[in-house]
């Protein structure tokens, strides 16, 4: 399949190894540095970098990095978080079950140890939204490891930071498009490991704003019944 590894990173101390382990898989990796504090610097020869001069949000990183990967002639990308959360091992079980022009989304398996009460919260109030404004029973919405065909540069997607990833879900749907679960294994580090950049008072807030925002276009303007 005709699809490469994108990297979005600000300010994670873990590149490097995420980066040996993904590179495992032989397949086209892209970094995109969203503005870190301090330059992000790999060892491998074979990573492409792109660089924003300042912070964007990780829904333009992910943009960045799809447009560098059309210009590279490829049809879709892998989004692989760089917190050491998401397993290489698993890439090739999202490439099986993608379909041309589907979002395919790693459903991640919270039984494993030192998953956050908080990201468990998060996700079921996340599927409950995401299920009323795109009649989806999605298992993990705020999976970062997903494929996204490099056709998403033509959805209207506003939001930037986080709530990209909501947006994103609703538009693809809205458009026609398919989505597809698959279940992952994933790697949650210890609470002294763990790199985050979400903000629970600003990105709750954008998270909300989003979500009303897709409610009113779905209940109100009747998007994705009478338009795209």
């Amino acid at each position: 399949m005709n699809i490469c590894v994108v990297i979005p990173v600000y300010n994670s101390p873990y590149i490097n190894e995420v980066l040996e382990d993904v590179l495992t898989c032989g397949r086209k990796v892209i970094v995109v540095d969203d503005g870190s504090d301090e330059k992000v610097l790999v060892d491998f020869k074979d990573v492409e970098l792109v660089r924003h001069s300042v912070n964007l949000g990780k829904g333009e990183a992910i943009l960045s990095g799809a447009k560098r990967a059309k210009e590279l002639g490829f049809d879709a990308i892998l989004t692989f978080d760089g917190d050491k959360q998401h397993l290489s091992s698993q890439i090739e079980k999202l490439v099986a079950a993608y379909k041309e022009e589907s979002v395919v989304i790693g459903n991640r398996d919270f039984t494993s140890e030192n998953v956050p009460n908080s990201s468990k919260f998060g996700r079921k109030f996340s599927n409950f939204w995401v299920f009323l404004e795109t009649f989806k029973s999605l298992g993990d919405t705020q999976s970062g490891f997903r494929i996204y065909p490099v056709s998403v540069l033509d959805l209207n997607v506003v939001n930037r930071r986080f709530d990209f990833e909501i947006e994103v879900l609703a538009l693809h749907s809205y458009s026609g498009g398919e989505i597809i679960d698959v279940e992952v294994e994933c790697y949650y580090p210890p609470k002294e490991e763990r790199v985050s950049h979400f903000d629970k008072f600003y990105d709750n807030a954008r998270l909300t704003k989003a979500h009303t925002k897709l409610m009113l276009q779905r209940y109100v303007l009747l998007r994705g019944w009478l338009w795209r």
